[in-house]
């Protein structure tokens, strides 16, 4: 644990949202870290932190082997507040009850406030919240009083003023509460009496003197691939290390137009960073060649990729560190099953690589957001156009063709995909956008091409905004943007007869179509 002295701690108990609860106090410029739920109470004390919020968590808290903080948590006289899963927490170890709710809740619920409330004291008496539970509190421990409720929560808002302990059974974190940074601001500045300390720019300073004394003086490889991420991690590193710090960019051949050639100029052009370069895409290739299953693609990329690290270890190294660009949302959603978050998918970075490569891994930015880290590589010096690209899969576009990966759907992915975002870029709408990309699949439409029949690909475009990449809304793309590219696609591909636009959000879909 580091040192959070005037700050946060957070209990994860494995919610989807526990990081970004981290994240919304960070953006209060207050130190905040997440911590496993059962950190034990020695180890709060000696952190300095003025209070700790226990995060969601999929678990029922009746449930033998449910995640449960250590019991001396509640002796600390530290300011408590539970969301969710903690709110229902909160009342099930202090002598309440909770049970399974006749009626579930997820999504939007109006929030009807009383008075009298602490934590609500800068909410209006109706307001919109975010839910997500399937149990409910029954039963309120003595000593708490109910300050909210919503049409299937009786006790939304729970309060013991004296303890100061809180529950919510809403997400105060999640943006589409009207009202939630009201929320955690009046707990962390008047309820924990915290204070504004903590900046993006401290963070650069306290990981440089981080790697330094966790490399020491060893040598350490970083996997580049163009994006802001993995971009940044290397150049925080690189002021870090120097010259110890070795950058090595694989084409798997799964990049984007003209990718290979445009990270390669900016990284060693631009940046100065010391950039090895392998074409092992036909091996990568090759390796998909048959396979359809979504998890299996992930994964094989990530073992070709350890298998070319190895190789240049073995013919450039030793190198003891291998340094990535990962970040929270990957973490989360390659969450083990056998911890208390649910696993959504493999990330090559995370949950892809074999467990016995030769290296330590170094994630700077494991703890940050993609707009966070945007803002880490702009005080650094990294170019603009870099900053400002959409996120890109480590497995490339395999995650975007669904089914077997194919010479001719990585053709038409690839060109449509050009096309989508060249126009996006004509009407200055590329960068109010989180992502927008293309995805090809194995269905194919009739269509017709002057007085001939065309039997092509479905081409799905897909275009979101997100302030984070754990939840996303499709974008509200002008129809006559849509429709040029539509035509511009279908006139440029031979093998394209239907242009699709995806209406999903993030949740029920994840924003990568695989």
């Amino acid at each position: 644990m580091g040192h959070t002295s005037d700050g946060i701690l957070v209990l994860d108990f494995g919610g989807q949202y526990a990081h970004l609860i981290a994240r919304r106090v960070r953006e209060l410029q207050v130190p905040c870290e997440l911590v496993p739920y059962d950190v034990p109470t020695s180890r709060v004390r000696q952190s300095g932190a003025r209070g700790l919020i226990l995060s969601g968590g999929p678990a029922s808290v009746y449930d033998d082997g449910a995640p449960r903080p250590s019991p001396g948590i509640w002796d600390l006289g530290l300011p408590i507040l539970g969301i969710c899963y903690g709110h229902q927490l909160i009342a099930h170890a202090l002598g309440g009850a909770v049970r399974p709710s006749r009626k579930r809740e997820y999504g939007e619920a109006t929030l009807k406030v009383r008075r009298g409330s602490v934590l609500l004291q800068r909410v209006p008496s109706r307001s919109t919240v975010w839910m997500s539970h399937g149990d409910q509190v029954a039963k309120l421990p003595k000593g708490f009083q109910v300050y909210a409720t919503s049409d299937n929560s009786t006790f939304a808002v729970i309060e013991d003023h004296r303890r100061r302990i809180f529950g919510l059974q809403f997400h105060p974190e999640v943006t589409q509460t009207e009202y939630g940074r009201e929320v955690l601001s009046t707990f962390v500045y008047d309820v924990c009496g915290c204070r504004k300390s903590w900046t993006l720019e401290g963070f650069v300073e306290a990981k440089v003197r981080e790697i330094l004394t966790l490399v020491g003086e060893g040598r350490a490889l970083c996997a580049v691939s163009g994006g802001v991420d993995s971009t940044a991690a290397a150049v925080l590193v690189s002021k870090a290390i120097g010259d110890r710090l070795s950058c090595l960019f694989v084409n798997h051949g799964l990049l984007r137009k003209g990718e290979a050639e445009q990270v390669l100029h900016t990284l060693r052009d631009v940046l100065g960073l010391n950039v090895s370069y392998v074409d092992a895409s036909e091996r990568f290739l090759a390796a998909l060649r048959g396979v359809s299953d979504p998890e299996s693609k992930r994964l094989i990329v990530g073992a070709k990729f350890a298998e070319v690290f190895e190789e240049f270890n073995r013919a450039h190294g030793p190198f003891e560190w291998l340094v990535q660009g990962t970040l929270y949302p990957d973490v989360i959603e390659s969450a083990s099953t056998n911890g208390p978050a649910a696993r959504i998918k493999a990330h090559h970075n995370v949950a892809g690589l074999p467990k016995d490569l030769p290296f330590k891994l170094l994630e700077p930015f494991k703890e940050l957001y993609k707009d966070e880290v945007r803002k880490v590589a702009e005080q650094m010096g990294v170019p603009r156009d870099f900053i400002v690209r959409h996120p890109f899969p480590g497995p490339g576009l395999a995650v975007r063709i669904m089914g077997e990966v194919t010479p001719e759907k990585l053709h038409v992915c690839r060109e449509a995909a050009a096309i989508f975002e060249e126009e996006l870029k004509r009407e200055r709408l590329y960068e109010s956008l989180w992502q927008a990309f293309v995805a090809v699949g194995d269905d194919k439409a009739v269509g017709v091409v002057g007085d001939e029949r065309r039997y092509g690909y479905v081409v799905i475009l897909k275009a979101v905004r997100s302030e984070d990449g754990m939840t996303a809304s499709w974008a509200r793309l002008p129809y006559d943007l849509l429709d040029r590219v539509s035509r511009r696609i279908t006139n440029e591909i031979s093998s394209v007869s239907l242009v699709c636009y995806s209406v999903t959000n993030k949740p029920p879909s994840t924003i990568e179509p695989q």
